[in-house]
């Protein structure tokens, strides 16, 4: 399926915010110009280009022989002079995200969607002030870590159905959020709903406790690798009867394999069709799709679910996404890039859709979260040491709980000044009772609290005080806009692809390559994410969860998981058996709490995520680590560096 949206779509779109996947160029005479299209000639220019990126023709056999990175810098620039008009984003970097500088760290594990900046989590605790874009160093880093920033989030015992049809009360800090989100991911609040849930796996699961899986049977799904989230879906419809269904993608380029697709979707034998789980791009290979498939499906009867959970930022901005209106659409947000990955994730269900939903009787609606305003863990007391002064909070507490009940209940707001502050200190500390859940990075809490403080509550003035939440890292995406964002996303993204193509092992007959990329190789229409694996001089792979501590140990944060659902064809049916690895997992058994074992097939991989505020020193940071690998005692030296430095627990 060819991408319609060169011709469909603004000049912004053709710059490459939604373009599709192509199976290769049309012409069957190959990539010689004159036979091309003018839109194929300017991507075929483009890996031109991209080649000359980084020395044309030239392999590197040896870390050490890599151009420095202010070299590098320049022929980059040189290559891609539209690089410079990004600078914004380099700005912003340095003025409110100086975290990433300071300590080199190399953020390159985060999908999502930042709501605040470091900027703002420092400005609550430390007296030194943010650096302006005249300075020229930034404030010292030397301070506590923050504790549940800007908000913390509760479990909420609603029923979904209940929520998305009659609403429900919701705090000023909720209604403020929740509005920003809705404008941020370009959804009308007339056409959809929107439920906070604890994170995007919870997201999924709501969803498929109450799909009306028993009549609709089919979960239809599009991902290329194995995801927890869609797995926590996939595990929960079965047990509500569904019949699971996934696309292939073909090898090498894990494209979708399109026929067999659009077979599932047309298939005339099932008049009610299911859901159709759909991502406009692979958050692991970088592998994008056309939304046309989500037209197709809902066309041919199926309800349509858009994972926007690996869309980059302003994506659902482009021409083809602010025609389509899917059925359910779910995205996460987390706290502070490069700092709190912590959050929440956004189930979105369109109203008009919103009946098709079904209370499950097998299922409560677990996931389900409320927004309070954050509280330091330090105002709270030891459980196991209840003081007298806490006693005599709760007993003045007391007191006003009637007073603060009928302000709830009437029409006018309580007068401020009858709350006194020793109120409300003891309203948060004695009321309160704190129970962790998890583990402490998700920072998801359970409040035993009564969810109705009154309004007059909720509007703090203070720099603490959620009425004056101020979402900035929503704000920087869209001050940076989709096209400087995509711009400099792709520019970057594929200087990284073939910067590590162009490492071969030294000595070698063919020159054996270093990296094996997954999915998409320089493309102008990839997205900024690559799968990739590292292998040895004798041609043995090392494993990604090796190359991911190494990594982390260089200051540079990857990923690693696993793609699935490959499909050969019979020309690649000798590489099949030397490529997939077959992986034994413990799923639940036909009563429920056994388990068995079950095999499945694929290929372990790292991956790399670039975001907005990425820049080239990051890849060529990346760049520079993985041609460590180059050393064939690379891992052993760091083996004995670590012994050497008396570490209790070696990991490689």
């Amino acid at each position: 399926m060819y991408s319609p949206c060169i011709r469909e779509t603004s000049e912004a779109c053709f710059q490459g915010c939604c373009l599709a996947s192509l199976p290769g160029f049309p012409d069957p005479h190959g990539t010689d110009p004159k036979y091309l299209s003018s839109a194929d000639v300017f991507r075929y220019n483009f890996a031109l280009t991209t080649v000359s990126s980084l020395f044309p023709n030239t392999q590197f056999t040896n870390h050490e022989s890599l151009p420095p990175l202010d070299e590098s810098f320049s022929s980059f620039n040189k290559a891609y002079p539209q690089y410079s008009n990004t600078n914004q984003a380099d700005q912003i970097r340095a003025q409110e995200y100086y975290h990433l500088s300071m300590s080199n760290h190399v953020c390159l594990d985060y999908i999502g969607h930042g709501l605040f900046s470091y900027s703002q989590l420092q400005s609550h605790h430390m007296t030194a002030p943010v650096p302006s874009s005249s300075s020229s160093s930034a404030p010292s880093l030397n301070f506590s870590p923050l504790e549940l920033p800007f908000f913390e989030i509760s479990y909420k015992s609603v029923n979904l159905n209940s929520q998305i049809l009659y609403g429900g009360e919701e705090s000023e800090l909720e209604s403020k959020i929740r509005k920003r989100i809705m404008d941020f991911m370009n959804i009308s609040e007339a056409d959809y709903s929107m439920v906070f849930t604890a994170n995007q796996s919870s997201a999924f699961k709501l969803l498929a406790d109450f799909y009306p899986f028993q009549s609709n049977r089919n979960l239809l799904t599009v991902y290329d690798y194995e995801n927890e989230a869609v797995g926590a879906m996939i595990r929960a419809s079965k047990k509500r009867s569904a019949r699971v269904l996934s696309a292939e993608f073909s090898w090498p380029n894990l494209r979708i394999h399109s026929a067999k697709l659009k077979k599932i979707i047309l298939n005339k034998r099932k008049k009610r069709r299911g859901l159709f789980v759909f991502p406009l791009q692979s958050r692991m290979t970088g592998a994008r799709y056309s939304y046309l498939w989500m037209s197709m499906a809902q066309e041919n009867g199926w309800h349509v679910l858009l994972d926007a959970c690996a869309l980059g930022p302003k994506d659902m901005e482009t021409l083809g996404l602010s025609l389509f209106r899917p059925d359910f659409l779910i995205c996460s947000f987390f706290k502070v890039f490069g700092k709190n990955p912590s959050g929440f994730g956004c189930l979105f269900v369109k109203k008009s859709s919103a009946s098709i939903l079904k209370d499950s009787t097998t299922a409560a609606s677990v996931g389900i979260v409320s927004l309070l305003p954050a509280t330091r863990r330090s105002q709270f007391p030891d459980e196991s040491a209840t003081t007298d002064i806490e006693t005599e909070q709760t007993s003045k507490l007391k007191l006003h709980k009637d007073e603060l009940a009928a302000a709830s209940s009437s029409s006018g707001p309580l007068p401020v000044q009858k709350i006194s502050n020793e109120t409300l200190e003891s309203y948060e500390i004695s009321d309160v009772n704190f129970k962790q859940k998890g583990s402490s990075s998700s920072e998801i809490v359970e409040l035993e609290m009564p969810l109705d403080i009154p309004q007059s509550l909720n509007k703090d003035t203070s720099v603490n005080g959620y009425s004056q939440i101020e979402c900035r890292g929503l704000d920087h995406a869209d001050s940076l806009g989709l096209i400087l964002i995509s711009l400099r996303a792709r520019f970057l993204i594929n200087w990284l692809v073939n910067a590590l193509m162009s490492l071969r092992h030294p000595h070698s007959e063919n020159g054996l390559p270093l990296v094996r990329i997954y999915g998409p190789n320089v493309a102008f229409d990839r997205g900024p994410a690559v799968a990739f694996n590292v292998f040895d001089w004798k041609g043995e792979k090392v494993e990604p969860t090796l190359v991911q501590k190494l990594a982390d140990r260089s200051n540079i944060s990857l990923s690693h998981g696993f793609l699935q659902h490959i499909w050969f064809s019979d020309k690649y049916e000798e590489e099949k058996e030397k490529i997939l690895e077959l992986r034994t997992i413990g799923v639940e058994g036909t009563l429920g709490n056994k388990k068995r074992d079950k095999s499945s097939s694929g290929i372990s991989v790292v991956s790399a995520a670039l975001g907005l505020l990425t820049n080239f020193e990051d890849v060529y940071n990346l760049w520079a680590f993985v041609s460590r690998f180059l050393d064939a005692d690379f891992v052993e030296k760091e083996r004995w560096r670590y012994v050497a430095l008396n570490q209790k627990t070696v990991e490689v």
